[in-house]
């Protein structure tokens, strides 16, 4: 595994490989005013397995999207982390491109390249995401995508490839044809970003859904738009990838955890 390096020379600093971690969500279906990402997992909250995975991946600066709670999740963080950690806010929670737009102001004084990691995926390993890197430097990609394989992907979004191996859409569930919703390998929603074209793709985003919200995963048609190349890396285990949205599920990834020893 090898560690992002870091260019500080003359001006704004500069880093190769900086992290924003998406944490601003209220986690309604967890029954609970504690932020989602709070709620603990092996005695140590979900949304600092993710940093440290970042960490230990060598990623930097980690810049933190909060929104619900926000002086609750900045307290618990900043109280327990060294090193260049910044927060930013998302007010009005408006999609997950929303999210990274407020994070814009941090980015535009780095250089490189971007993971965008959700505060709620606890077992993300920092091989996996060291490994989305160098894939992502591999292809030479404008934008690379962690995917898996489910035995059942009902309700993800599923990863359609061109003939080259590289990321033709995602299409989401409800609108795959039959041929589309045999495919088992999904999305995520952890990527890898060159900054200059995260940034010019956010400028470009729209709210046409039925959400009225931004979503990240428009870039990525917007990347191929301009003929850049789209690219995934398949993490080989699910687990990693999975996300909390309940106690039922975070119950789950505590018998999981336990089961295998794991310790965050």
């Amino acid at each position: 595994m090898k560690p992002c390096s870091f260019d500080e020379g003359a001006g704004a600093p500069k880093a190769a490989c900086a992290a924003v971690i998406l944490a601003a969500g209220k986690g309604t279906r967890m029954k609970s005013d504690l932020p989602k990402v709070l709620h603990d997992l092996d005695a140590k909250p979900l949304l600092r397995w993710v940093v440290d995975a970042s960490r230990k991946a060598g990623l930097g600066p980690l810049v933190m999207v909060v929104g619900h709670q926000a002086e609750l999740v900045e307290q618990r963080m900043s109280g327990h982390d060294e090193g260049d950690f910044r927060f930013v806010l998302q007010a009005e929670q408006n999609g997950t491109g929303h999210a990274v737009q407020m994070a814009e102001p941090e980015l535009r004084a780095l250089q490189g390249d971007v993971l965008v990691l959700a505060g709620d995926v606890p077992l993300i390993r920092p091989e996996t995401l060291s490994d989305l890197l160098e894939e992502h430097h591999r292809r030479e990609a404008a934008a690379t995508v962690l995917t898996a394989e489910l035995v059942d992907p009902t309700g993800y979004g599923r990863i359609l490839r061109d003939d080259d191996g590289n990321v033709a859409a995602i299409r989401e569930h409800r609108d795959c044809s039959d041929e589309e919703l045999a495919v088992r390998e999904i999305n995520s929603g952890i990527y890898c970003f060159r900054l200059p074209d995260l940034l010019s793709s956010l400028a470009e985003l729209k709210p046409e859904n039925d959400q009225g919200e931004y979503y990240l995963t428009d870039t990525l048609e917007i990347l191929r738009g301009r003929g850049e190349r789209v690219a995934a890396r398949l993490c080989g285990d699910p687990d990693e990838i999975a996300g909390i949205n309940d106690r039922e599920q975070l119950a789950a990834m505590e018998a999981l955890v336990q089961g295998r020893g794991e310790r965050g």
